[in-house]
């Protein structure tokens, strides 16, 4: 979700916005619950499946276009991104990604190349990519360097509105449980260089070299949060408040928590029905903190193991119940199902029951890590598994 997208012209600009000291906020700009999903692709060659440097041959093509500013560069010249306009409920996510996939798949194809959504490339190599033109990512990687060359991974965002800027705050501290559930759902990364890592998300593991990720730590308030990030800017440590890139974090600028821990998903249902898991998770948690509740927060140490459990087996993964505290770990597909109970009255009253339902079929057919490494035991055929990935990123384009 681009600045553009959710603010009047007056605010989109780059940087961090303060009143006197204290980091300026959107909370409460726009309707609560409303929803975004961001998408990054791979751009593939149509014959070998290999990553292709063609950002700018797309992003001529769709120029003049009504979804221009929807379609996007990322980092390296390999990856497309997408951003969905603001949607009332998950329906309206569905409409809006299946519109951008068939639109980006059928201009890919024009140009001779493919496109696919997985959290990374089966067997590409980051030496190969070339640096997006832009200033911002030149300046990244003269920054990070090294960690940000071997960035060739692909995610999903997802922004869900929030009225208060406190409220944003503690229901982000009450996600953090939900940090290994959203992995094992979306997890599609289980290759790297071209080997199966044994992990269901290989991105996390990349990823986890980035300054300034994973869990964010749990603050008291907006203002302790806005202080934070103050002290960051001012020091010249970071240009705003953007270059924090935790599994979930606040985004004052959109007035939205932004959850960042998937990996991008195959499948456009998988992407629908976890937008519809985080939205229903944050209005249960935002009616707990306007009823005065308690909102559960736990260590960070134990958030965290789950979240690498998480990556390491996908829906496979024996995590701790960490909401009952028993001795014994659980299955996470388990954990989900039961998560799912308690967040349907909310998913009725957004009207999200039917995408919610869909969890439960990602449950029962498993996630695309899964999907990848069958593909992968039958013949051993890399190529393939990356074929697999673009047919079924693009079936969209043809059923829907």
């Amino acid at each position: 979700m681009t600045d553009s997208q959710i603010l009047p012209p007056s605010v989109t600009g780059k940087g961090a916005f303060y009143a006197g000291s204290v980091l300026d906020h959107r909370f409460g700009s726009s309707d609560p619950y409303t929803v975004g999903v961001e998408e990054e692709y791979m751009l593939l060659d149509a014959t070998s499946f290999d990553l292709v440097q063609h950002i700018d041959t797309v992003l001529a093509a769709v120029k003049g276009h009504e979804l221009e500013s929807q379609v996007n560069a990322e980092l390296m010249q390999s990856v497309l991104e997408i951003a969905t306009p603001v949607c009332r409920n998950p329906g309206d996510v569905m409409r809006e990604l299946v519109k951008l996939r068939r639109y980006v798949a059928g201009v890919a194809r024009e140009q001779g190349l493919r496109v696919g959504s997985a959290g990374t490339h089966p067997f590409s190599l980051f030496e190969r990519q070339r640096i997006t033109a832009r200033d911002r990512y030149h300046q990244l990687v003269d920054a990070l360097q090294y960690v940000a060359r071997r960035e060739l991974i692909f995610g999903m965002h997802i922004h869900v509105a929030i009225d208060d800027a406190d409220k944003a705050i503690q229901v982000v501290n009450g996600l953090l449980p939900q940090l290994a559930p959203l992995l094992a759902l979306s997890a599609s990364s289980p290759f790297w260089r071209g080997e199966p890592t044994g992990l269901a998300s290989s991105r996390q593991m990349v990823f986890a070299a980035f300054p300034r990720s994973g869990p964010p730590p749990r603050f008291r308030d907006y203002a302790d949060y806005a202080e934070v990030v103050g002290q960051l800017e001012q020091t010249g440590c970071i240009a705003d408040y953007t270059h924090i890139w935790w599994d979930i974090r606040p985004h004052p600028r959109l007035g939205t928590i932004e959850i960042r821990i998937c990996d991008a998903v195959t499948r456009v249902e998988d992407a629908v029905a976890i937008a519809a898991y985080c939205q229903a998770l944050v209005k249960q948690l935002s009616e707990m903190y306007d009823a005065g509740e308690q909102i559960p927060t736990f260590h960070r140490i134990l958030t965290s193991e789950n979240k690498w459990l998480a990556a390491r087996y996908g829906l496979q993964a024996p995590v701790m119940d960490l909401a009952t505290g028993r001795r014994n770990r659980m299955p996470i597909a388990q954990l989900v199902r039961r998560t799912l109970r308690e967040i349907e009255p909310h998913a009725r009253e957004l009207g999200s029951e039917r995408e919610l339902e869909e969890v439960k079929a990602l449950l029962d057919r498993g996630n695309s890590a899964e999907r990848q490494l069958q593909i992968w035991n039958a013949n051993r055929d890399i190529a393939e598994v990356a074929e697999q990935i673009a047919n079924a990123t693009e079936r969209v384009a043809a059923s829907a």
